[in-house]
């Protein structure tokens, strides 16, 4: 069996030390972020920076930090191209942008709530459920903890709903940004 992989790139910290302790021991290779890894890394989680797995730092101040073609190439293959190492897990939820605008942020401070990598992980993701699970939500964490103890593995059945619930996620915070933007373009 080839090694397997899971993405973990957080907004939310919550409760992600215990779904990272409950991948590393199903025998998943973590990859994250790097306020996320340092975050499983202080909890004695063994965890790999992706910029270290893809070989290219984060730029632009974190703005750009999972759009890289070893990445969304090991979340999209169909497991018929040995050239590409797969991602079989995804654990992503998005900048708080309308936290953002409940709080009354200001435009520039919105503009860096709009979250790029996640939504492009998070879609990639979901639209290769047949291989790949999709977790868009803490509130998702307990399930995939309990299949993982149970089975090692991921069902089809929760990998579908996960990717259904990834593309409502998706589309009620491009809604919202849109809905933004045009409130402030008049």
């Amino acid at each position: 069996m080839a090694q397997r992989r899971a993405i973990i790139s957080v907004w939310d910290k919550t409760g992600i030390v215990e779904l990272a302790r409950a991948l590393a021991a199903a025998g998943y290779d973590i990859l994250s972020t790097s306020k996320t890894a340092a975050a499983i890394r202080e909890a004695g989680v063994p965890v790999t920076e992706i910029a270290t797995y893809t070989g290219s730092p984060e730029i632009l101040g974190g703005r750009v930090k999972t759009l890289h073609p070893k990445i969304a190439g090991g979340i999209l293959t169909t497991r018929k191209d040995d050239t590409v190492d797969p991602i079989d897990i995804v654990v992503c939820n998005l900048y708080a942008f309308e936290d953002g605008l409940a709080r009354g942020a200001t435009h520039d401070e919105l503009v860096e709530l709009i979250d790029i990598g996640g939504v492009t992980l998070l879609r990639a993701a979901a639209k290769n459920h047949a291989f790949v699970t999709v977790v868009p939500d803490p509130k998702h964490y307990p399930a995939i903890i309990a299949e993982l103890g149970r089975t090692g593995t991921i069902s089809a059945g929760l990998r579908k709903k996960l990717a259904a619930e990834a593309f409502t996620i998706t589309s009620r915070y491009d809604t919202a940004i849109a809905r933004y933007l045009q409130s402030v373009t008049g």
